[in-house]
């Protein structure tokens, strides 16, 4: 098809003495007999790269190179290309100027497509280079997710169908290529486009007249480009989904919870899906958990002391650890760490969870079904027929839960669990406000433990942020009582195509661990309120949620903005 252009590209590389004759043979054969373009042969057989072709393609025919990143293209030109026509050809329009359209390709067209185009669309053709990948995810970004399956469907019904039915198995999202265009096809395509996106949740919006799909990458929502087209086909999306999770497709009125387990290549996901209904249809929120992980304290983000601080507290032989924080904080992370630390032949552990997140291997886990009274309680008083050393219960959320877990601990077991509260202190007097004596809390729990997430600035455009406002690097220096802020240096992420140009790239986990001693202990005996005890435990070296956050500011692990998001300023007056 591109005999001309490959014919120019061959010469060019003998020539220059960059390919060997009987390299360059094969590949011309593999390209006659596939139909694909010499170019193409070359990258897969790494003779040559990419931006290599594209230089010599440009030099011998008088073509100029562009940068789709940086370059701004109107969205009406958009509108005036069809998706099908630029996605068969693969090209991406650039601008229509007195009849001339503009089109930045990966290989240059010969005369015969030129005239192809042309009579589809109507306009004489001008080539500009551009690298394929570059032009991939402008056409995605442009003409939306997945819009070339919708064309597809559309193009054979032209109404969307209601349900699909599909086997219970474990399927391989990754295959696309060759699968006929389906409701599954596109449900597939915005699972693994989530999945490749780094994304732990992906949330579908009905709305009036369209659909929105938002990811959630570190911690942060982003808007999925979406094909007006796209809300035809929700209802059968629904059903999809449902039926890949075991929900009930009839029922739209009512919130449901479901599960599915998907294959991206080699590694299983879990798929945890939950429906809400609005007025406009059911919102579906997907969550995208990997189904075994490798969980360690080391890879917490914990420092060196509160790392040593955590060894000390798992091998406690009994008693109760809270993890503390908002949903969404790494809590339950964080206690798979500490159980698989804790992990060994000689020791039983059970947990019980709401849901389940993660498979642990070695260790029994226990799924809370509220629908059939088995709930935190009820199973807590199961676990201990089992004979249990360890035990993790997901929540304490009531009276009941906590003195079970209580009695627990004082009966020579350990005890992890998480409590929603802001801070560390806190966390005691959540315990007495729903009912357990205070010489209870004193005499059963060896530590709380808050915790936050904040986002680590990508390594692949990290670089020094002189724009910092002076106050900052004061606050900085006053924190840690540092002789000058000038000795403090800050960065911050550019943004590149590594952190789809956010300037972050993953998330660590910051901490205040609150060791409750035999002085916290005679303080929540005595009912202080939980500024007194964080005011005491600071002066005996706890470390703030601000403190460990400023401190991986100074290590260049993340941004001052990051830090105070997340975390409260300690005013020394109310403390």
């Amino acid at each position: 098809m591109a005999a001309n252009v490959d014919k120019i590209l061959s010469k060019v590389l003998i020539d220059k003495g960059l390919i060997k004759k009987e390299d360059l043979d094969k590949c011309l054969k593999e390209a006659k007999s596939s139909a694909q373009n010499l170019g193409n042969i070359l990258i897969k057989e790494d003779l040559a790269t990419e931006d290599e072709i594209l230089e010599i393609l440009a030099r011998e025919l008088k073509l100029s190179c562009l940068n789709l990143k940086t370059t701004n293209i109107e969205p009406s030109v958009f509108k005036k290309i069809p998706l099908k026509i630029a996605l068969y050809y693969k090209f991406v329009p650039i601008k229509i100027e007195k009849g001339v359209l503009t089109i930045a390709v990966a290989y240059p067209f010969v005369l015969k497509i030129q005239d192809e185009i042309r009579t589809h669309l109507g306009y004489r053709i001008e080539m500009v280079l551009s690298c394929e990948k570059n032009i991939l995810e402008i056409l995605k970004l442009r003409y939306g997710l997945a819009a070339d399956t919708i064309q597809e469907i559309m193009a054979k019904t032209p109404r969307a169908g209601e349900t699909e039915t599909a086997e219970e198995k474990v399927e391989n999202i990754e295959i696309l290529g060759d699968e006929e265009a389906s409701v599954i096809k596109l449900v597939n395509q915005i699972i693994l486009d989530a999945y490749k996106a780094r994304a732990t949740d992906i949330h579908i919006e009905p709305y009036r007249g369209r659909i929105k799909i938002r990811y959630r990458v570190d911690g942060v929502l982003y808007n999925a480009p979406v094909p007006e087209d796209m809300v035809l086909f929700y209802n059968s999306m629904l059903s999809r989904i449902k039926i890949m999770s075991n929900l009930d497709i009839v029922e739209r009125r009512l919130p449901q919870d479901g599960r599915a387990v998907v294959r991206v290549g080699n590694q299983k996901v879990d798929l945890r899906i939950s429906s809400m209904p609005t007025p406009y249809g059911e919102s579906l929120v997907i969550r995208v958990l990997p189904a075994t992980m490798l969980f360690s304290l080391e890879k917490l983000g914990l420092s060196s002391s509160d790392l040593a601080i955590f060894e000390k507290l798992v091998q406690k032989p009994h008693g109760i650890i809270f993890v503390t924080g908002p949903t969404g904080s790494g809590k339950t992370t964080s206690l798979y760490a500490c159980l698989s630390t804790i992990n060994t032949n000689a020791r039983k552990i059970i947990t019980i969870e709401d849901p389940i997140e993660y498979e642990l291997e070695g260790i029994t886990q226990i799924q809370v079904l509220p629908e059939i009274g088995f709930d935190f309680a009820r199973g807590l008083r199961s676990m201990l027929r089992h004979d249990p050393d360890i035990m993790m219960v997901g929540e304490v959320r009531d009276l009941e839960t906590a003195q079970i877990a209580i009695r627990v601990a004082l009966t020579g077991h350990l005890v992890f669990s998480t409590l929603h509260t802001n801070d560390a202190a806190s966390g005691i007097t959540r315990l007495v406000d729903i009912g357990v004596g205070p010489y209870l809390v004193a005499s059963s729990v060896e530590a709380f433990i808050a915790q936050r997430l904040v986002r680590l600035i990508c390594p692949h455009c990290k670089v020094e942020d002189a724009s910092q406002p002076k106050e900052i690097r004061a606050e900085i220096a006053r924190e840690f009582k540092l002789d000058s802020a000038q000795e403090i240096t800050l960065f911050k992420g550019n943004g590149c195509k590594e952190c789809n140009f956010t300037g972050f790239h993953g998330r660590a986990a910051v901490f205040e661990i609150l060791l409750v001693d035999e002085v916290i202990k005679d303080l929540v005996s005595k009912k202080a309120s939980s500024m007194q005890i964080k005011k005491k435990a600071i002066e005996r070296g706890m470390q703030t949620l601000r403190q460990d956050g400023l401190k991986k500011v100074i290590a260049g692990l993340t941004t001052p903005e990051e830090v105070m998001k997340l975390t409260q300023a300690e005013e020394n007056a109310d403390i």
